[in-house]
């Protein structure tokens, strides 16, 4: 009864979002106030009979009903709870159920919280919107039905793919999810201001708050999944250039640009047509991705295996909406008023090289991307890899000097600036920048030049971050209390720009010192056998059998040791799932901020390599990784604070004072 009473929602759902697709943008051209509100109950209803759904597939898992196919292919009765809940969206329906879900969410907050916001623009957005809901909703019932059943039902599932039965990939997807959807609200905006022929300050104004929501929220899902990445697979690596990590990484790319951006339109009134132009590009770059993971192109572990006949569909809406979308930008463009002059050297340039600097980097990574599967189709099926280093050779690169310009950016005045001023506002932090690289040269004596000029332009943009929000306090120039005063009175946008720019340069640090001076070690083990990495002797006491509550193990036992004194065991195990007939690695890291010491354990050695007994152990030692996780919260966290900002709120009044356009003279 349940699995059909979600199925029977979500058709209701679908009627609903048909109905708001057209009403609303209909009663906006005719100026009709009630049909232009038809939209806030109809977003409403979508977003109440989704949920109904949802929890229907829930309960579903939760009671191991195997009547629903979707259950019997992604639980098992001897699963834990929290896997029995996250198993609601750890496959291709459930995950497509999510998104869908999350889709209505957005809508019906801006039904209900966007106060602010024209009628008009609201409907249209609204239509807008529906139109997306429609296009998953249709997919959904009729390719991917997460409600289908099967008789007789069998005695038990097949049990959820071992490697996603962990908290780490329990959180992931809903955060990603969260991104991913959360730009499809602002792509509804730039589509509404492209109709209306209109983008100003006050559409900018609206749609900061959900832009800046759905970037924390990407964030969020991009480092778990890399925190997932590194301690869960076994290799030691937190990012691989994975197509799948990459479909995420391009919308955060653009999403960041877009984000700049908007800032831009709202204050100078400049970059309208940039501005709506990456509104699309975000969106479309994360349908992009959902036609990659979902389409079987790729194999991946973070991929849904599917049938490839699926992604016809999501490619046929994803010409829909990409194509669309375009056609009315290249229609409507051409007559958007330029905005505000500027100068190249003033805040508007620096955002601008912001902005060109990601939008080359994302297509950098979108070729990488799409390049092998070109090159697959259009070769008869031949193979060709694009991997870390084709990324690591033209990615980087382009990244250094867009730290450089995002250190000097905050000094920069609106519409001009003097380079003298700016120079005399940064040099110190350039030059204890550079200092610092220096010592760091001097205290690693080894690795690349680019590592060491990465670490300088990290500490250059901390140093700068730093300086620029010391500057905004006066923090040197007049009393304490008087600077803290000043703290307490500034906008929270601005701190949680300097917490967000900080952020970003600790995860350098840690994508530096883990990816550059990173020492690793692969080795045939047996009892008693010791290693030494990085001034640490590991020895190996053996490996036992150990059974867990849907699993049994081998587990290992590593005494580490350092100067002579003992400091920690570490238990690396390899779990075998007799249900899902798998095996995966658990690793065991002694973490700390200088470093994680990190141990992995393979499969035995075979008899044939003359190690009879033995275990393959990887063990590795990892200079400041932690830093990238630290950074990654100190983003998260900026966000959440400019967030928090009275005058980016959903439905907040429009400002009535500008910020400050520059920081104060000294």
């Amino acid at each position: 009864m349940i699995p059909e009473i979600g199925h029977f929602a979500l058709v209701l759902a679908l009627a609903l979002a048909l109905v708001q697709s057209v009403l609303p943008i209909w009663g906006a051209a005719r100026n009709d106030l009630i049909w232009m509100k038809s939209a806030t109950w109809s977003s409403l209803g979508q977003v109440f009979f989704t949920a109904i759904a949802f929890a229907a597939l829930m309960t579903s898992f939760v009671q191991s009903d195997f009547t629903v196919v979707n259950v019997v292919e992604n639980s098992h009765s001897l699963k834990p709870l929290l896997y029995k809940v996250s198993g609601t969206w750890g496959s291709h329906e459930g995950s497509l159920l999510l998104w869908v879900l999350i889709l209505t969410v957005f809508g019906a907050m801006v039904a209900m919280a966007a106060n602010n916001v024209a009628m008009r623009t609201k409907a249209r957005t609204l239509s807008v919107q529906a139109w997306i809901s429609v296009g998953f909703l249709t997919f959904m019932l009729f390719t991917s039905n997460p409600f289908d059943r099967i008789y007789p039902a069998p005695l038990d599932g097949q049990d959820l793919n071992p490697l996603l039965q962990d908290i780490g990939l329990a959180m992931h997807p809903p955060l990603l999810y969260l991104g991913y959807v959360g730009f499809s609200i602002v792509f509804s905006f730039a589509v509404a201001a492209l109709i209306e022929g209109r983008v100003d300050a006050a559409w900018a104004r609206w749609v900061r708050p959900w832009t800046l929501a759905a970037w924390v929220f990407l964030t969020a899902g991009i480092a778990l999944g890399s925190w997932w990445a590194y301690y869960e697979l076994g290799w030691g690596g937190w990012w691989f250039w994975d197509p799948v990590e990459n479909v995420s990484f391009m919308p955060w790319l653009m999403g960041t640009a877009l984000l700049h951006s908007a800032i831009v339109t709202e204050k100078r009134g400049a970059f309208k047509s940039w501005t709506i132009l990456l509104a699309i590009l975000t969106f479309s770059l994360s349908l992009l991705g959902t036609f990659i993971v979902r389409s079987g192109l790729l194999t991946s572990v973070h991929a849904f295996a599917v049938d490839p006949e699926r992604g016809l569909y999501i490619l046929g809406l994803l010409g829909v909406s990409i194509g669309g979308s375009f056609a009315l930008y290249a229609w409507r463009a051409p007559s958007m008023e330029s905005g505000g002059l500027f100068k190249p050297v003033s805040r508007e340039g620096g955002l601008l090289v912001n902005n060109l600097i990601l939008a080359a980097a994302t297509g950098t990574v979108l070729f990488g991307t799409l390049y092998p599967l070109f090159y697959e189709a259009l070769s008869g099926g031949q193979k060709l890899s694009v991997g870390p280093p084709f990324f690591n050779a033209s990615f980087i690169p382009m990244m250094l000097p867009l730290v450089f310009v995002m250190g000097l950016g905050p000094f920069l005045s609106w519409k001009r600036a003097t380079a003298g001023d700016v120079f005399a506002r940064v040099k110190i932090a350039g030059l204890l920048a550079i200092g610092f690289g220096l010592v760091a040269w001097y205290a690693f004596r080894g690795g690349p030049v680019l590592g060491y000029l990465s670490l300088g332009l990290a500490a250059w943009l901390l140093l700068a971050t730093l300086r620029e929000w010391s500057f905004r306090i006066r923090l040197f120039d007049v009393p304490l209390g008087e600077a803290v005063r000043r703290a307490r009175g500034l906008p929270r946008a601005a701190h949680g720009m300097t917490l967000a720019h900080a952020g970003l340069a600790v995860a350098i640090f840690g994508f530096v010192g883990s990816s550059v001076w990173k020492s690793e070690e692969i080795l045939f083990v047996k009892p008693g056998t010791e290693i030494q990495i990085a001034g640490f002797d590991v020895t190996f006491a053996g490996a036992e059998k150990v059974r867990g509550p849907n699993y049994i193990a081998d587990r290992g036992t590593l005494m580490v040791s350092q100067a002579g004194a003992h400091i920690t065991t570490l238990y690396p195990e390899r779990r075998f799932y007799p249900v899902a007939q798998s095996t995966t690695t658990e690793s065991s890291i002694r973490s700390n901020l200088a470093g994680d010491l990190y141990a992995s354990l393979a499969e035995p050695a075979s008899e044939n390599a003359g190690a009879q007994g033995a275990w393959t152990l990887r063990i590795l030692y990892e200079p400041l990784v932690n830093f990238i996780w630290i950074g990654s919260a100190m983003l998260v966290l900026g966000g959440l604070v400019s967030l928090s900002d009275r005058r980016l709120r959903v439905g907040a009044p429009k400002r009535k004072t500008p910020m400050p356009s520059a920081v104060p003279a000294e």
